[in-house]
């Protein structure tokens, strides 16, 4: 395994850079000239984009009148859910203050959610019926998850029968290290799941995987602990340098992992997966040679190849496992499950949304990738996972174009044109096992852009779980207070 060459006094700065890296992100951005207006401008999510959004576009204009949509009381740091889900963090480091505590002072907080965009006439329609004009918009409203798109699941169920996902919330990442917690201890079948569509924080699964695995490790268990990894994509993860790392480290950690393989069902009850097969070449990648059993008393598949529920391998090391359409059944113990992911259906049954093209299957914004302004509409703007561009769901990518968005937005409310571009950037410290990680860095082409030139991307890094760990939480709070 590679190590990333930092040297103590560089570990030792990062520990002491802790402190300091809080302070700073709690400190105020230098004061910019406030432009008057009396716009009407409409956020719609309070989730990280809406809140950013709020404060920064409270201090940056004089008169205007801003409104908030959205119903949530409560707003929680999801970028920690792994950690929790993972056994590495309590459930209270993810708990976070009230929604009204991180908005500005005279905001407009509209207490429901949006059912209804028609930008042809500036107006949002609430689910309590309740019509709200603009001059300008904001969409931030985040992803919604379909977890009814997989027959059989039932959200309410996750933390109980092996069933859980960190994607569902904090008490459902609280649940999965505690059913984790579990297996470990007695063995058995682990299965994860990714869908087709985009995800936000594309390397969660990832790194639930690398945690399992090093939590079972810890326990002295992990000959007991049959992992598979299964993916309705083509890739571990999109980015290619880092695709065939994981790879790598998959096979050295026994991970079996198949690709072209969906989730569209489950039997709770029975603890049981249906896959399909949505891709031809989608197949079975064993884990090492020397992988564990199933589980004790169940047949082996070959080479940790999965398994039927009757035991039979499903494919031939390397093999595609079947035509497009073809399923199989997975007996588990422990299921981790990413739900398919698309716009919210307010979005995605309006004009806002891409009509053709690579994002109009999702309904995702149809904003220019580089302004993050509307293609049609130019007094709407998009933030964070609704926009339709390239990868970019991630809260490091809303810290990126939170600062561009607020200044295109407020040109444009000065009858200016958007005169600054955002290159997709999108992070992601890629947790490997307790105390290591990898700090992925690229932008809206995969293209690595490293910022801290003593971190290699690709190795183990110390001073990247540091990061993870302490210094990016802060971060996040002085993001959604428009402070950096």
């Amino acid at each position: 395994m590679s190590h990333s060459p930092i040297g103590r006094r560089t570990i030792l700065a990062g520990l002491a850079a802790a402190p300091l890296a809080a302070a700073l992100a709690s400190a105020a951005e230098p004061a910019q000239a406030q432009v008057s207006t009396q716009a009407h401008i409409v956020i719609v999510g309070g989730g990280t984009g809406g809140i950013a959004m709020s404060n920064r576009l409270a201090r940056g204009l004089r008169g205007a009148r801003i409104t908030l949509i959205d119903a949530t009381e409560r707003h929680d740091y999801k970028p920690g859910f792994p950690m929790v889900g993972g056994g590495v963090w309590s459930v209270d480091r993810v708990l976070m203050e009230p929604t009204s505590h991180h908005l500005p002072r005279d905001i407009n907080w509209v207490k429901d959610y949006v059912a209804e965009f028609d930008p042809t006439a500036n107006t949002v329609v609430t689910r309590g019926g309740q019509r709200i004009r603009y001059d300008f918009l904001v969409v931030a409203t985040g992803v919604q998850m379909n977890w009814g798109a997989i027959q059989g699941m039932d959200v309410a169920a996750l933390g109980q029968n092996g069933l859980t996902s960190v994607y569902a919330g904090a008490q459902a990442s609280a649940d999965t290290w505690k059913l984790m917690d579990t297996l470990r201890r007695t063995g058995g079948r682990l299965v994860t799941s990714v869908p087709q569509t985009p995800i936000r924080c594309g390397g969660a699964p990832v790194i639930m995987a690398y945690l399992f695995d090093d939590q079972a490790r810890s326990a002295g268990t992990r000959d007991r602990v049959h992992m598979h990894y299964y993916t309705a994509l083509g890739t571990l993860l999109g980015q290619p340098d880092f695709n065939r790392d994981i790879q790598r480290r998959f096979g050295e950690r026994d991970i079996g992992f198949s690709f072209g393989q969906r989730l569209t069902g489950i039997d709770i009850g029975a603890r049981r997966a249906t896959f399909t097969v949505v891709a031809e070449g989608g197949g079975a990648r064993p884990a090492a040679a020397g992988a564990p059993a199933a589980a004790a008393g169940a047949p082996a598949a070959a080479t940790g190849a999965p398994v039927t529920a009757t035991g039979a391998p499903v494919a031939a090391t390397g093999a595609p496992v079947a035509a497009t359409g073809a399923q199989t059944t997975v007996d588990y113990d422990f299921i981790h499950v990413v739900p398919p992911m698309s716009a919210n259906d307010s979005v995605r049954n309006s004009d806002l949304a891409w009509k053709e093209g690579p994002f109009a299957g999702g309904g995702w914004l149809e904003v220019n990738r580089e302004t993050l302004q509307h293609r049609r509409f130019p007094n709407v703007f998009g933030i964070g996972d609704i926009n339709g561009t390239p990868r970019g769901k991630s809260a490091a990518t809303i810290k990126g174009s939170a600062p561009i968005v607020a200044h295109n937005l407020i040109r444009v409310i000065q009858n200016q044109l958007p005169d600054q571009q955002f290159n997709g950037y999108s992070s992601c410290p890629l947790v490997t096992r307790v105390g290591s990680a990898q700090l992925l860095e690229i932008d809206y082409d995969g293209n690595l852009i490293p910022s801290i030139p003593f971190v290699d991307p690709l190795a183990d890094s110390f001073f990247a779980w540091v990061m993870k760990d302490r210094l990016l939480k802060p971060a996040y709070v002085a993001l959604l207070r428009g402070r950096i």
